[in-house]
């Protein structure tokens, strides 16, 4: 029995298109470099401190020096000081200027987790509504879309050339939260990744009840993704056996909790309850890097780490350690990109922490 003679993924170093950084804050500009086994040049970039401190979120799409925040409902805003580049292979830094920022506290250390897109993007027309610009790569299944809403009913391209498994879509002019979609929730479903809330329906519809195609995503007439003259930001993600797994499992209430079968070790996994109130979990493989120590951070609260045993990262996927959230006796959404996958013929073998 040998792990080369599993199928080879056709992403074998997910490096390429993935990766977490952690690095230390500075009261002057600094240019902080991905190391992992490839270079990654990153089109989209989610930053936090490992303290109190807003996530802050940016696009090669809508250009480097506009955030946007994972825990608020706050509108896109220009960040003077702090993200100024995209690198080839890594980002730079301004001079901080702030406490709440990603340069501004010195000697914090800083999480940032940067993924390949391609590029800033053009408009794709697949959909009634022609996107301002859609980054699409298509071998890693993520893409970043800008477009303008209508108010009526209405599709919007993604350019994947398979269905988006995840789509989140915040909007850019106001105070709204963030809508989520993954295929663990119905058409006419959402979750919202700024609140612990439960899966929630509304009137008028978020999804138009039509989940995504190969080519579009539906949605409907809800402020919050559609509202007419409005621009918005739309991040889909597809499945792509070996490097990225989004789905759905069971919490079982025990320490002895759950395992999540992925076909690769994950450099990042996020999840979330459907059925209650319940934080949005983030763990990576840089912080703490070892079994069972993986510690939380919340995109959907500006708090500080937490370092409760919660996880084991595994060889083939996730094996949860705790008898509370988020592996309560509920079911919960997940997404996990890879750093190794678990094999295939030449791929370095992935093993567990």
């Amino acid at each position: 029995i040998t792990t080369d003679n599993l199928a080879t993924p056709s992403i074998t170093d997910g490096s390429k298109y993935f990766q977490p950084v952690l690095y230390t804050g500075s009261t002057s500009a600094q240019d902080i470099t991905f190391s992992g086994n490839s270079d990654l040049a990153p089109d989209w970039l989610w930053f936090k401190a490992r303290i109190a401190s807003n996530h802050f979120l940016f696009d090669k799409v809508r250009g480097a020096l506009k955030k946007i925040e994972s825990d608020r409902t706050a509108a896109e805003a220009t960040s003077t000081g702090s993200m100024t580049a995209f690198g080839t292979d890594g980002f730079s830094l301004g001079d901080g200027g702030s406490a709440n920022d990603i340069n501004g506290v010195s000697g914090t250390t800083y999480v940032a987790w940067g993924w390949a897109a391609n590029g800033a993007g053009s408009s794709n027309e697949d959909g009634s509504i022609n996107t301002t610009a859609t980054s699409a790569n298509t071998t890693a299944g993520f893409s970043i879309s800008t477009y303008t809403g209508t108010g009526s009913n209405a599709t919007v391209g993604h350019g994947l050339g398979i269905a988006p498994s995840l789509v989140i879509i915040k909007s850019r002019n106001d105070t709204h939260d963030w809508y989520v979609r993954t295929p663990a929730l119905s058409g006419t479903e959402f979750l919202v990744l700024n609140t612990t809330a439960a899966k929630g329906t509304a009137s008028p519809e978020v999804w138009n009840s039509t989940v995504p195609t190969s080519s579009v995503v539906n949605i409907g007439t809800s402020i919050g993704v559609n509202r007419n003259t409005y621009n918005y930001v739309m991040y889909c993600f597809a499945e792509i056996p070996g490097y990225s797994s989004v789905g759905s499992y069971e919490g079982n209430g025990s320490a002895d909790g759950s395992f999540v079968f992925t076909g690769f070790r994950s450099s990042f996994i996020m999840c979330k309850s459907i059925d209650s109130t319940s934080d949005w979990f983030i763990y990576d493989s840089k912080r703490l890097g070892y079994n069972v120590d993986n510690n939380s951070l919340f995109a959907n609260t500006n708090g500080s780490e937490l370092t409760a045993d919660n996880i084991d990262i595994l060889s083939n996927g996730f094996k949860m350690r705790i008898a509370g959230d988020p592996n309560v006796a509920e079911t919960y959404i997940y997404m996990a990109f890879a750093e190794n996958p678990f094999g295939g013929d030449g791929v370095a073998p992935a093993t567990a922490r």
